[in-house]
């Protein structure tokens, strides 16, 4: 039998999917600081704690939404924008590649869109820069000196913020999307030169009119990714 707070801790887990559409009702600060505050409790080796985050709403959001898209929608900066780091392997195969595929054409079909309409997709995927009408924009940097550990331990970070989010009601979206423009959001942030762009996170209440927050990805069962060895 599950003890309340058992309960509550799994819940705040479970209940956590990537949100693709907001409403507009704003985030209290206070709550915002409270949530990184309880997210700061993620171990990091030998305690070094490498994130850094920049909280946008407000002008600021806008600011860096309209720089982004600007460069997104930009037919002359087609394919002059690329990742720092290798987010995705350079060679897909199953079964990450079908798992990919499959949350993808989900989410179109579900938005009424087809693999012919490319304007459609595009369209889509340049919410992301919007951070999907979230009231709050998370951007999460890394000092440039911290290696791969470093970067297992900012993953905790960012759950312990997701998990805090939902057991506040809030729902997020990690954003990986942002990453092709690091150059774009260190300028229009102006992020010191040591900073790397992690990802970007959406914050906010999600809004369940839209057809897109019915998306409910699949997991493996425990014994597709598990052996117990006695």
């Amino acid at each position: 039998m599950q003890s309340t707070e058992q309960a509550a801790v799994d819940a705040a887990i479970t209940s956590r999917r990537s949100i693709r559409a907001f409403l507009p009702q704003p985030i209290p600060r206070a709550e915002v600081e409270e949530i990184l505050q309880v997210a700061a409790r993620a171990p990091s080796g030998s305690n070094t704690q490498p994130w850094k985050v920049r909280v946008l709403t407000g002008a600021s959001l806008k600011k860096l939404s309209d720089d982004i898209l600007h460069a997104y929608l930009d037919p002359e900066q087609a394919g002059k924008h690329t990742e720092e780091y290798q987010y995705y392997p350079r060679k897909w195969v199953a079964p990450y590649v079908d798992r990919r595929r499959k949350v993808g054409w989900d989410l179109y079909a579900l938005v009424g869109l087809t693999r012919d309409d490319k304007a459609g997709m595009q369209a889509q995927h340049g919410r992301n820069y919007t951070f999907f009408d979230a009231p709050v924009g998370l951007i999460f940097t890394i000092d440039r000196i911290m290696e791969q550990g470093s970067w297992l331990d900012y993953g905790m970070f960012l759950q312990n913020i997701m998990v805090a989010a939902r057991a506040r009601g809030l729902d997020t979206c990690p954003q990986a999307a942002f990453t092709p423009f690091h150059a774009v959001i260190a300028e229009s942030l102006a992020l010191p030169e040591n900073e790397q762009l992690v990802c970007g996170m959406a914050l906010g209440y999600a809004d369940m009119s839209k057809i897109e927050n019915s998306l409910v990805t699949e997991r493996e069962p425990v014994s597709g990714f598990v052996q117990f060895l006695d």
